[in-house]
C-alpha cells in the first residue's frame, strides 16, 4: 500500500533567513548608537545589526587572521588590522575600501578610535604607538619609547579642546602618557603595576587616568602630578577597565564608579572613593571551560554596557541596578550543531520562539529566533548529542556522551521577565542515570498538556540498550532516577535515534546495525523490525497523521515504513551523502530529510519526486525541527549556521500567476508596436522581456527597410534608442550581442548593433558594466574572425572584378576583328 497524501498544499517554495556564526573571538566593536557591531571572524569582519542579530556585510580578509578592530562611534569607518601587518580601513555602509597599507613593524594588538571618529591610535608587538588620521588615512603621529608589546591604548581629546593626549601601556608594565600637540611623551607612569597593562581609561574630564592589569590591580593616577592617587585590590587578572558616567548608580557628586572585567567571567562595579566593589555575588555560568571577560563596550551616552566573553558570546547588562541585570545574551557562534528542537510555550498566533540547540558541547543554548537572544542549560558534563520537547514545548529532554539523560521543565518566567533579568527559561527537573555508554537517542511521552508532567522518556545508548524511564513526580528540586522501567538489549550496535508514537503506545530506535525496531511502550517488547536499508540508520521519526514511520540511512536513502505489516512503501533517492534526518511535514504528505552533503531536500510522499532541494549550508546538516504552525522548517548543521526555511508556496504562486498574466500583456503590445511599425518601443519593450530571437528579428526588420542617410541601423530612431540604454539595458544587449556573433548568419546584425553602441558610449560606461570583462573575451575572437572573412571576400571580389575586364577587353578585340 502507498501512503496517500492528505490534502494539504505541498510545499514548493521557500524562502530563507539565517543565524549565521559573526565571532570567532578576539576583538569587537560597537557603534555609539548601538545599531552596527564588527567582530573578528577569522580572517574576516563581519558587520552585524545589533537590534536583530542579522549579519549586513562581510569584510572579507587577506589570508591572515585578524589581530585587532574598531568600528568609528559615529558608525562611518571600521579600522581592520591582521598579522599580514596591513592596516585596512573601510568606509560604511557601503563597504568601501578607503585604503589599505602597511602599519607597523609588528601586528597590531590594540586599537583605539577617539569620541569625534577622528582620530584612531595603534599599539603594536613592536612597542611603538602611532596616530593616524580616520578620514584621510594617514599617520599624524610616531612614538617610541616603550621596551614591550604594547597592551593598551586610550586616546583623550574633546571637540574644540586644546588637549589632546594618548595613554598607552605595555607587558614593560609601564604607561606612558603622549601629548599629541607637543608631539611628545609628558609623562611615564611605572610604579604601579608589575604585570602587563590591560585596561586604560580617561575620567570624562581628564583629570584622572585608570589602569587595570593581570596583576589583579587597579591604579587611579592624577593627569596633573603624574602621580598614583589610589591602588583597588580586585583580586582576578583584568582585560579591561573603564570609567562609568559621573551619576550612573550613585548618588555622590564625589564619587565615580568604573568597571572590570577579566578572569572571572563577570562584570564588576567598584567606587574609586572606597575602593569597595558595589556589585553583589554574581552567579558564573558553569560551562565546561573557563570562561572570562576579553572586553567591555561602553560609551558615557549609554544606560548598558556589554561585556565580551572569551567563550565568543556577548553579554549586554543594564545599568538600572548594581548586581547588573542581563538583558541580552548573543552567541557569536554555536559551534557544530549536532541536533535542536522547537521548545517553550506557544505564543497567540501558536507558534514557538526559541531553538534548543545540542553545540557538541556539554551545554544545551536556548536561543530565541526573534532576538537571537540565548541562554545556556549547564548540567551535562560532556558533550549533549539529542533533544527532543514535549508537543506542548514546556518539557525539554537531553541526553550525551556523559551516559546520562536530564530533563528541563519551562517556568514560568520565561527567558524575560517583567524585572529586567535573564532567566534560563528552563530549569533541571530530573536527571536519569544508568547507561554504560553515550546517549544517541532521547524521546519524552507525547500526551502532554500544560497541567499534566510527561509519564515517561525513553533513551537509547551505544551500550546497546534502549531503556524506559517513569517521569518522577514534581518536587522542591531536581531530583535523580537510577532505575528505569525496563531495560532491553535493542540492537548489535550503537543506537543512534529514538521516537514515540502520537499515541505514546510505540516507539522506534534505529541503528547502525542497519535495523530500525518498532517497540511496545507498555511492556518493551519487539512488535516489529524494519529491514531494508544498507547501511547504518540514522533517524527514525513518527508520521502524526498516519501509521507510518521514515527513516535516513548512511545509503543516501529515504524510506517510509507501513507499522501495520513493517514493509517497506517507498524509497527516496537524491542525496550524495548520508540521509542524517528525516520527518513529515505538510499533515504527512511531505517528508523533509538533512544529509551530510549539505543540502536539505522536500520529497512529496505520494509521487515519491523530489518537491524541492535546499542549499544554504557548508557541512553536514545534522538536525531538522518543524515549527508546531507548519510553515517553517529549522536546520542546523557542522557549519553553525541555523537556517530557517518558511513555506512561501502560495506567494510564489499567487507572483507566478500575476507575472504569466504580465507577461501576456506585453507579448500582445510587443505584437501590437511591431504592427504599427513602433520600432522605437518593440525594442524596449522586447529588450526588458529578455526575448532574444524577436529582439533579433527586429532589428533584422530594420536593417532591411529603406535605410535613412546617416544612420547605422538604417532608422535614426532605432540609433537614438540603442544611444540611450540604461546600464542594465546594456549589459543585457551585450550579452545578445555576444551570443549572436558567435554565428555567421547573426553576426552582422551582431556587428551593427555593436557598432552604434561604440559610438555612442564612453569607455567608462562600459567599465561599469557587469562581467565585461567575459563578455569582451568572447567578442573578440569572433569580431576578428568574422573581420578576416569579410576582407577575404572583399579580396575575392577583385578577381571577379579582373576577370570582368579581362572579359570585356577580349569581346572588344574580337568586335574590333569582326
Amino acid at each position: 500500500m502507498v501512503p496517500v497524501a492528505s490534502s494539504a498544499t505541498l510545499k514548493t517554495a521557500f524562502a530563507h533567513s539565517a543565524i549565521e556564526p559573526f565571532f570567532t573571538g578576539g576583538s569587537a566593536s560597537v557603534s555609539e548608537d548601538q545599531t552596527l557591531l564588527a567582530t573578528a571572524y577569522g580572517e574576516d569582519v563581519v558587520i552585524t545589526d545589533l537590534s536583530t542579530g542579522q549579519r549586513k556585510h562581510m569584510i572579507k580578509g587577506d589570508a591572515e587572521q585578524v589581530t585587532t578592530l574598531a568600528l568609528a562611534p559615529d558608525g562611518k569607518y571600521v579600522v581592520i588590522c591582521s598579522r599580514s601587518l596591513q592596516m585596512r580601513i573601510f568606509q560604511l555602509p557601503e563597504c568601501k575600501l578607503v585604503r589599505s597599507f602597511k602599519a607597523h613593524d609588528g601586528p597590531v594588538i590594540v586599537m583605539h578610535i577617539d569620541s569625534t571618529s577622528t582620530l584612531v591610535a595603534t599599539g603594536a608587538a613592536d612597542g611603538v604607538v602611532k596616530v593616524w588620521d580616520l578620514a584621510g588615512a594617514f599617520n599624524t603621529h610616531t612614538f617610541r619609547g616603550h621596551t614591550g608589546v604594547i597592551s593598551a591604548v586610550r586616546i583623550f581629546g574633546q571637540k574644540g579642546g586644546a588637549r589632546w593626549q594618548v595613554a598607552s601601556g605595555s607587558d614593560d608594565t609601564k604607561i606612558r602618557i603622549w601629548d599629541l600637540v607637543k608631539r611628545k611623551c609628558i609623562a611615564v607612569l611605572e610604579e604601579g603595576h608589575v604585570s602587563v597593562v590591560r585596561g586604560l581609561d580617561f575620567s570624562s574630564d581628564g583629570s584622572l587616568l585608570i589602569s587595570g592589569g593581570r596583576d589583579k590591580v587597579v591604579n587611579v593616577w592624577s593627569m596633573k602630578t603624574y602621580g598614583l592617587v589610589k591602588t583597588i585590590l580586585v583580586f582576578e587578572a583584568l582585560e579591561t577597565a573603564g570609567y562609568l558616567s559621573s551619576g550612573i548608580l550613585t548618588s555622590k557628586i564625589s564619587d565615580q564608579l568604573i568597571y572590570t572585567g577579566g578572569e572571572k567571567g563577570v562584570v564588576k562595579l567598584w567606587s574609586i572613593e572606597s575602593g569597595e566593589e558595589i556589585t553583589p555575588e554574581q552567579a558564573t555560568v558553569q560551562t565546561s571551560e573557563e570562561v572570562g571577560v576579553s572586553d567591555i563596550i561602553y560609551y558615557p551616552s549609554w544606560n548598558d554596557l556589554i561585556a565580551v566573553l572569551s567563550d565568543q558570546t556577548l553579554v549586554e547588562h543594564t545599568l538600572t541596578s548594581t548586581d547588573l541585570p542581563i538583558v541580552r545574551r548573543l552567541a557569536g557562534n554555536n559551534g557544530e550543531i549536532i541536533d535542536l528542537a522547537y521548545a517553550g510555550p506557544v505564543d497567540g498566533e501558536g507558534v514557538q520562539k526559541y531553538l534548543a540547540l545540542a553545540t557538541n558541547s556539554p551545554e544545551i543554548r536556548v536561543i530565541s529566533t526573534e532576538t537571537q537572544s540565548s541562554v545556556v542549560l549547564a548540567a551535562h558534563t560532556d558533550i549533549v548529542i539529542c533533544v527532543d520537547v514535549s508537543i506542548d514545548g514546556l518539557w525539554l529532554a537531553s541526553a550525551g556522551k556523559d551516559n546520562a539523560a536530564r530533563i528541563w521543565r519551562w517556568t514560568a518566567s520565561g527567558m524575560e521577565d517583567t524585572d529586567g533579568k535573564e532567566h534560563s527559561g528552563f530549569q533541571l527537573y530530573a536527571t536519569f542515570k544508568g547507561h554504560l555508554g553515550s546517549i544517541g537517542g532521547v524521546a519524552i511521552a507525547r500526551l502532554v498538556t500544560q497541567t499534566v508532567y510527561p509519564k515517561f522518556m525513553i533513551t537509547g545508548s551505544q551500550d546497546f540498550t534502549v531503556k524506559k524511564w517513569a517521569v518522577p513526580l514534581p518536587a522542591d528540586g531536581p531530583v535523580e532516577v537510577a532505575k528505569p522501567v525496563f531495560t532491553r538489549k535493542a540492537h548489535e550496535k550503537d543506537i543512534n535515534s529514538v521516537d514515540i508514537a502520537p499515541n505514546d503506545e510505540f516507539f522506534a530506535t534505529a541503528s547502525q546495525d542497519r535495523t530500525v525496531k518498532i517497540w511496545s511502550v507498555e511492556d518493551g517488547e519487539t512488535v516489529g523490525i524494519l529491514r531494508g536499508h544498507k547501511r547504518g540508520v540514522w533517524s527514525v521519526k513518527f508520521s502524526a497523521y498516519d501509521q507510518f514511520v521514515v527513516t535516513g540511512s548512511g545509503d543516501k536513502t529515504v524510506k517510509v515504513w507501513n507499522i501495520r505489516d513493517y514493509t517497506c512503501l517507498k524509497t527516496f533517492e537524491g542525496h550524495t551523502n548520508s540521509v542524517l534526518k528525516a520527518l513529515f511535514i505538510s499533515s504527512g504528505a511531505q517528508i523533509v530529510s538533512a544529509g551530510g552533503d549539505g543540502l536539505v531536500k522536500v520529497w512529496d510522499v505520494k509521487s515519491g519526486e523530489c518537491n524541492a532541494t535546499l542549499d544554504n549550508h557548508e557541512d553536514k546538516v545534522w538536525s531538522l525541527a518543524q515549527r508546531s504552525d507548519d510553515k517553517v522548517v529549522v536546520s542546523g548543521g557542522g557549519d553553525s549556521v541555523i537556517t530557517f526555511w518558511e513555506d512561501v508556496t502560495e506567494e510564489e504562486l499567487v507572483r507566478q500567476a500575476e507575472a504569466d498574466a504580465e507577461l501576456v500583456e506585453k507579448e500582445q503590445e510587443l505584437s501590437n508596436y511591431v504592427f504599427r511599425k513602433e520600432w522605437k518601443n518593440a525594442i524596449l519593450l522586447a529588450l526588458s522581456l529578455d526575448h532574444p530571437s524577436r529582439l533579433l528579428n527586429l532589428f533584422r526588420i530594420v536593417i532591411a527597410e529603406k535605410a535613412e542617410k546617416g544612420s547605422i541601423m538604417g532608422l535614426k530612431e532605432v540609433d537614438a534608442v540603442l544611444s540611450s540604454l540604461a546600464p542594465a539595458q546594456l549589459q543585457l544587449l551585450l550579452r545578445r550581442i555576444r551570443d549572436w556573433n558567435t554565428n555567421a548568419r547573426t553576426a552582422t546584425v551582431a556587428q551593427r548593433v555593436l557598432n552604434v553602441l561604440l559610438l555612442s558610449f564612453p569607455p567608462e560606461k562600459f567599465l561599469e558594466v557587469g562581467d565585461i570583462k567575459r563578455t569582451l573575451d568572447a567578442l573578440v575572437p569572433y569580431s576578428e574572425r568574422h573581420y578576416t572573412r569579410a576582407s577575404e571576400l572583399l579580396e575575392e571580389s577583385y578577381i571577379v572584378d579582373y576577370t570582368l575586364r579581362q572579359m570585356d577587353e577580349v569581346l572588344m578585340t574580337k568586335i574590333d576583328e569582326l
